[in-house]
């Protein structure tokens, strides 16, 4: 290239003695006793440079006007450190740059924060948001951006090698039912309608597979108006994946091979295939989530047997009503401190809808603690050792009501137990498939909903229940799941035009909203849809756990905040009067400076 002959991060010691040409942004400034010293920067890695009056005294006198962030072109001579100087920590450390010119492209204010990774973390994120182009200079951010490139290229990869083809498919689409709010976009062309931005691809796709493309593929952004968390954001990247003539089976196996291969990018060891299964079931009775941390023991028991026949009454009434008594053994943490136990975890299980949380302390001399120990039998003893596998050291903790509540109270307290005995190990990758999923559920009015979309098919050894036990239908639906955290999940989709219509119906549709919604894929699936199905991957967040990020923002280039603000961009922001006349909207409330048009209400 003309301006420079290599990159920051590329010469060697081979290189002694060539005349070379660098570009880059100061990282530091020395003066080392009459000797300047400048380690220039670029993405690829960092080259000291040295200044010499002897070598070119205008080169050493540009050199010292130079200050941190300054881009700057230097022209020097490759020369080898003596030995005593190398520095084995970067990859340039065995030369040096003796530079006989320096050219200052471009000065710089001083940055409202450090650029060094472990001081620019202590500043406030919203800072390194709103100057988020200079927080993408730290080496870190910058070695996120690159990982993502190589897992989301890895991915890319192996699916056209699996003959995938990889189809774009609308921003700009139709209101649809997919869980979340929608992002609403009003027409100009037609006063009073309204495009959305697409939550996911879902209905695009399985048109694709009725259109014959058999196997597809994108890396797709999808939008959805919704409270954020650490792991959301209003705007995200999946790997969107369909397929034809398969089942559930195929649809996993496949992603398998994925995921070896993005471990791979990401220079970590692969996971040995197939992944492992587990149904629904399985997951909430042994972990209390159908989000599994595989990482560590700890798992959820259940004492059914052990206090069939007790006189505690707690559980005795409890089984009596047709609930559990379940138990976890958390491992070493008899001296939690009385605030962990009695007021924190109680605390918690309270608020999972428990009347409290029973435990026994088992001392260093192998002695039960607890006011409940005294209820029981010898045999209940016995039968609690055997199944809890207990020893000196241990902390049970015992729930007791219906599974529903039980579980996932036992299955938070599990990942605290394990956090407090520094028991899960952050280096490790534990992958599980979950299957098997409940097809329905009640939300908060009592009605039946979908629990992932009214296109997922049922288990067929379930179809006789969809009007008498909804309830008690599974679906033909997966879930992958990385150390605790969903990466994603898919189903088998319903490819008969007839039996989609009868899933609306047990859903409680009416019709007129059926057609309103989905007359384009029922019609669709009346001219010879294939069976199929898929699945979607978030890609923040499987290169967030990939990379040991904290936050699915640490993998993202322009990320908005937790109120869903572009600080950089200063977004969302007002418009002026044409524009919202142009699309046929008018404010009934003025947007305030502070509120941006969030308190505004269109007619």
């Amino acid at each position: 290239m003309s301006m420079r002959t290599h990159t920051c991060g590329e010469l060697r010691a081979a290189d002694a003695g060539a005349q070379v040409a660098l570009c880059g942004w100061v990282d530091s400034v020395r003066d080392h006793g009459g000797l300047i010293f400048i380690d220039l920067r670029d993405r690829y890695g960092l080259t000291q440079c040295v200044f010499d009056p002897q070598d070119s005294a205008a080169a050493w006198d540009a050199a010292q006007s130079c200050r941190s962030e300054f881009v700057v072109r230097i022209e020097g001579e490759v020369r080898g450190r003596p030995e005593e100087m190398v520095n084995v920590k970067i990859g340039t450390g065995e030369i040096e740059v003796r530079s006989l010119a320096i050219e200052v492209l471009n000065k710089a204010l001083t940055p409202p924060f450090p650029l060094e990774d472990r001081e620019a973390e202590l500043v406030s994120e919203d800072l390194r948001l709103e100057y988020r182009y200079l927080d993408l200079r730290r080496t870190g951010m910058q070695r996120a951006l690159m990982a993502r490139h190589h897992i989301l290229q890895a991915a890319r990869t192996y699916f056209d090698e699996q003959g995938f083809v990889e189809v774009e498919t609308p921003i700009l689409t139709k209101s649809t039912p997919e869980g979340a709010r929608d992002y609403l976009v009003p027409s100009r062309v037609i006063p009073g309608m309204f495009f959305a931005l697409p939550q996911a691809p879902q209905q695009y796709k399985q048109l694709l597979m009725v259109a014959g493309l058999d196997r597809y593929v994108q890396i797709a952004r999808c939008f959805r108006d919704e409270d954020l968390r650490a792991d959301r954001q209003p705007e995200f990247t999946q790997i969107d994946v369909e397929m034809s003539f398969v089942d559930a089976d195929d649809v996993m196996a496949m992603v398998d091979g994925m995921l070896a291969r993005v471990m791979a990018a990401a220079e970590l060891p692969a996971p040995q295939l197939p992944l492992p299964r587990m149904t629904w079931r399985e997951a909430m009775e042994r972990f209390g989530t159908d989000k599994p941390d595989l990482r560590f023991g700890m798992e959820i028991v259940d004492l059914g047997e052990v206090f069939s026949a007790t006189a505690f009454k707690v559980f005795a009434r409890v089984l009596e009503a047709g609930g559990v008594v379940k138990a976890v053994n958390a491992k070493g943490l008899a001296q939690a401190t009385i605030k962990t136990v009695e007021e924190d975890w109680t605390g918690l299980a309270r608020e999972g809808g428990l009347g409290g949380l029973a435990y026994i302390r088992v001392q260093e001399d192998g002695t039960w603690k607890s006011p409940i120990v005294k209820f029981f039998s010898d045999a209940e003893r016995a039968g609690l050792q055997e199944a809890l596998g207990i020893e000196a050291g241990d902390l049970i903790l015992f729930a007791a009501d219906k599974a529903e509540k039980a579980l996932p109270v036992l299955g938070r307290i599990r990942l605290l137990a394990g956090a407090l005995a520094e028991a899960i190990p952050a280096d490790v990758f534990r992958f599980t498939w979950v299957t098997d999923f409940p097809l329905f559920e009640r939300n908060d009015e009592g009605r039946l909903v979908s629990v992932h979309h009214p296109f997922t098919a049922p288990l067929a050894e379930d179809v006789e229940l969809l009007e008498t036990a909804p309830e008690k239908v599974r679906a033909q639906a997966y879930d992958i799941v990385l150390n605790g955290t969903e990466l994603g999940g898919g189903s088998i989709r319903i490819h008969d035009p007839k039996f989609q219509a009868r899933m609306f119906k047990v859903l409680g549709l009416p019709e007129a909203e059926v057609q309103s919604r989905f007359s384009h894929l029922l019609r669709a699936l009346e001219y010879g849809a294939p069976p199929h199905g898929g699945l979607a991957i978030g890609a923040d967040r499987l290169v967030m756990l990939l990379t040991g990020g904290h936050s699915i923002r640490d993998v993202i280039a322009f990320p908005k905040t937790q109120k869903s603000v572009d600080l950089l961009m200063d977004a969302p922001a007002q418009v002026d009067d044409k524009q919202l006349r142009d699309i046929h909207i008018r404010l009934a409330v003025t947007p305030t400076a502070e509120g941006g048009g969030a308190a505004a209400k269109p007619e």
